[in-house]
Formats: C-alpha cells, sequence, structure tokens
C-alpha cells in the first residue's frame, strides 16, 4: 500500500461515525500505549510515595532532590537526542529503546546499597523514560487524525487511574511490609507487555518524506544544557558563596543551550507553539515540585503512613484522569481548557500549601484541585502542539514538550528540595514553606503564560 493510500484510509476511518480509538487499525496501538503509559505510571507514582522511605534507609536525606532531578535531567537529554533520533528513523527504535534501558535503571535502582548508586539508578531511568516519551507522542501524531487524538491524550490520562489507585497504595505497603526494593523491581515484568502490543503498530513506521532541510545537530545543546541545569542544582543545594560560580555558569549554560532546543520565540513567549512548550515546563515545575514534598510533609510532620501519604496523591491523580477525560470528549476550544486547568494548578498549590500547615488530610481535598488542573491543561497543550506542527517536525516539538516538562520539574523539584533542606531535619517544616513560596511563584507565572497560548 503506498503512502496515499494509507493517508486516505486514515482519513476514510476517521470520518466514519463509529471511528473510535478500539475500532479498526487503531485497536492495536491504543492497547499498546496505554500499557505503556500505565507502566511509566506505576513508576511515578509507587516510587514517589516510598521515597522518604528510601532515603531514610540509605541515610540519603541530603540527596532526596537529586533522586528525582537526576532522572528528570537524564530525561531531558533523552528526549532531545530522541527528537532527533525519531525524526530520523521514526519513533520504533527510540521507543522500544527507551523501555529497555528503563528496565536497566529499575534493576541498579532496586539493587542500590547506598543513596547515590540509586541516584544513578534513577538517572538510567531518566534515559529510557525520555527516550520512551517523545516516540509516544510522534505515535500518536503519525496514527491517529487530529479529531482523534484529544480523546488519545484522554486515553493516557485514563491509564493512570489504575497506577493512581493501587500504586501509592501498593508502593506503601510493600515499603512496609516487605521492602521497598520490590517497588522497583516489581515493576520490570510489566514492560513485557506493553513492548509486545506496540511492536505491530510501530512497523514501517519510518521518517516521514520532507523537502527541508535537515534540522540542526542538538547534542551538543542537549549536553550543555543538561550539564547548566545541574550546576544550577548544584549550586542551589549548597546555598553557600563557593557555589556562586557553579550558578552563574549553569545559567549562562541555559542561556545559550535553550533557545537552541526550543521552538523560535519561546523564551520571549511568542504565541502559539513557543508559548505552549514553555507553559508545559511551568505547569510541571508547580505541580510536580508540590507532588514530590507532599509525602515527605506527611510522614514528617504528620505521622503518616507512606500507604496514607500515597492515597493523597492517589486521589489528585484520579481527578487528573477525570478532567482529561472531560476534556477529551468536549467541543470547547483548547485554549480553554489550557487557560482553566493552568488556575487550577495554581489553586492546588496554594491550598496544599496551606492544607498541609493545618492538618494533613486537608492536603486531598486541596491537591484534587491541582490534579483537576493539569488533566485539563496538560492534555490539550499536547494537542495543540501537534496540530501545529508539519509532520517533520513532530519530533522536534514532541521533544520541545518533553524538554520543558523535565527541565521544569527538575529545576523546580531541585530548588524546592533545597530550600526545604537547607534548614536540617529538625526544622523541615521552615523549609517547606519556604520551598512552597518557590513553588506559587511558578504557578502565578503559568497563569500569565497561559493567556498567550492560541488553538
Amino acid at each position: 500500500m503506498t503512502k496515499k493510500s494509507k493517508t486516505d484510509l486514515v482519513k476514510a476511518e476517521a470520518a466514519t461515525p463509529r471511528a473510535g480509538l478500539l475500532t479498526g487499525r487503531y485497536r492495536l496501538p491504543t492497547i499498546g500505549i496505554v500499557l505503556t503509559v500505565t507502566l511509566l505510571a506505576f513508576e511515578a507514582m509507587a516510587i514517589g510515595t516510598v521515597m522518604p522511605v528510601v532515603a531514610r534507609d540509605l541515610d540519603g536525606l541530603t540527596l532526596y532532590g537529586w533522586s528525582f532531578s537526576a532522572m528528570l535531567i537524564a530525561s531531558m537529554v533523552a528526549t532531545v537526542l530522541g527528537g532527533g533520533w525519531v525524526d530520523r528513523a521514526g519513533p520504533g527504535r527510540p521507543l522500544l529503546s527507551g523501555l529497555g534501558v528503563f528496565v536497566a535503571g529499575l534493576l541498579v535502582a532496586g539493587g542500590a546499597p547506598a543513596m547515590w548508586v540509586l541516584v544513578i539508578g534513577r538517572t538510567v531511568q531518566g534515559v529510557g523514560v525520555g527516550l520512551a516519551m517523545v516516540a509516544l507522542y510522534v505515535v500518536i501524531a503519525r496514527v491517529y487524525p487530529e479529531a482523534l487524538r484529544p480523546r488519545v491524550f484522554a486515553a493516557t490520562a485514563t491509564a493512570w487511574v489504575l497506577p493512581s489507585l493501587v500504586g501509592p497504595a501498593a508502593g506503601g505497603l510493600i515499603a512496609e511490609h516487605a521492602h521497598w526494593r520490590w517497588v522497583f523491581l516489581g515493576l520490570i515484568p510489566l514492560v513485557v507487555p506493553a513492548a509486545l502490543m506496540l511492536v505491530p503498530a510501530l512497523r514501517g513506521m519510518g521518517a516521514p518524506e520532507s523537502d527541508q532541510d535537515p534540522p540542526p545537530r542538538r547534542v551538543i545543546p542537549a549536553l550543555v544544557t543538561a550539564v547548566a541545569a545541574a550546576a544550577v542544582l548544584y549550586a542551589v543545594d549548597d546555598l553557600a558563596w563557593p557555589s556562586v560560580p557553579a550558578a552563574i555558569a549553569g545559567l549562562a549554560g541555559l542561556g545559550w543551550g535553550l533557545p537552541k532546543l526550543l521552538p523560535a520565540g519561546a523564551l520571549r513567549l511568542r504565541r502559539g507553539v513557543p508559548t505552549a512548550v514553555v507553559l508545559r515546563g511551568l505547569l510541571a515545575g508547580a505541580f510536580f515540585g508540590t507532588d514530590a514534598f507532599i509525602p515527605l510533609a506527611l510522614t514528617s510532620l504528620h505521622d503518616f503512613t507512606p500507604s496514607q501519604a500515597g492515597l493523597v496523591l492517589t486521589l489528585a491523580s484520579l481527578g487528573w484522569s477525570a478532567a482529561s477525560q472531560y476534556q477529551g470528549r468536549s467541543k470547547r476550544p483548547r485554549t480553554f481548557f489550557v487557560q482553566t486547568g493552568a488556575v487550577f494548578v495554581a489553586a492546588g498549590v496554594v491550598s496544599a500549601a496551606v492544607a498541609i500547615q493545618v492538618g494533613g488530610w486537608w492536603a486531598a481535598p486541596a491537591w484534587i484541585v491541582g490534579g483537576l488542573g493539569m488533566g485539563m491543561a496538560l492534555s490539550s497543550l499536547n494537542v495543540v502542539v501537534l496540530n501545529q506542527s508539519a509532520p517533520q517536525e513532530q519530533g522536534a516539538n514532541s521533544s520541545a514538550l518533553q524538554l520543558s516538562d523535565t527541565l521544569g520539574s527538575s529545576l523546580a523539584i531541585g530548588a524546592a528540595g533545597a530550600l526545604a533542606t537547607a534548614f536540617g531535619a529538625d526544622r523541615l517544616e521552615i523549609g517547606l514553606r519556604v520551598g512552597a513560596v518557590l513553588l506559587i511563584g511558578i504557578a502565578a507565572g503559568a497563569v500569565l503564560a497561559a493567556r498567550r497560548v492560541k488553538s
């Protein structure tokens, strides 16, 4: 079948009233995509819940923020390199390679004898996640017509439901009654069915034909940006005069590298795709920065068990999934959900910060609001970017989305973590308050940037 015939078939199926994600040629890729996201969601939900236990067991509280940030920085580099790989060769090999690397990271982290080894394992995991996710976005763009893409992203949000219900509680129970190492190692068997379901959909999915010149090489800017982000995190983690040169060098590296990796005009918040990419990072920084420290605050300040703290994250993820389903079936403009979602995220961050100080369980309804906002905004941002990207730009722009997400998350978590631990374990409550101020500021920036996104 020629490429033109395949295109005509896709358009015909999309125009059919009965066409859906589980009909015809869409069935296998939909199942494979949902399984892959489910796998990565289990990792995020279960491991995030038990990380306070891991830090105490390995005497690594000072590296708590790095256990998240190292993974995100590695994911950032892999995302950039993976975007170019996808545009050159198609999404098949990057996606399957990413899943294999992810498994290797789980093995290292699960067997870690010290916190620094666990950070290395998390770094390897980040490489796998970066490769897999940028390839997965391009699979969605290549397989599904524009009309079905909101529903696909809604389905990926639904894939978080089971991990949200089972992941935090299961992670907490495993840490309490078995060992936290099995939270890492127990995820490995999930990789095989996800990979097998994706293989048929990936066959023949090569690079798109294009008369345009190939994009500029981005390996050096990606490496410089990653090193720069690590330097900034090192500086904020140390918070001493000797770290000032590292901070200056890191900021200079970000200033040089980011313009070469993001769409033109992104740092000036140019309307359209550039602002949508930056907004993704602001939302991720505000939400995941708060999400990373809710379990630490609840277990340290309010004597929650890991499974109880995980329930708060579960409820937020369910709100995320419900909001994503709603936006996927709504006829409202994508900008409505982007702007409304940003407001909800900001309200959730502020409410969670206050709730943690007032009483532990008040964090649950507060964080549901944040989850609702992410469900509205992120899926719609993904659709906006893919719909406004030419086929030969889908890999690069999907890479930019993931880059913004991971960079925003890593810098926010690292900076908030440094502020939270700077006052010492006996004054953790003060540190968490200071970190919350930073995260609230990021959320406010997201609300302002959301007004510059266009459908």
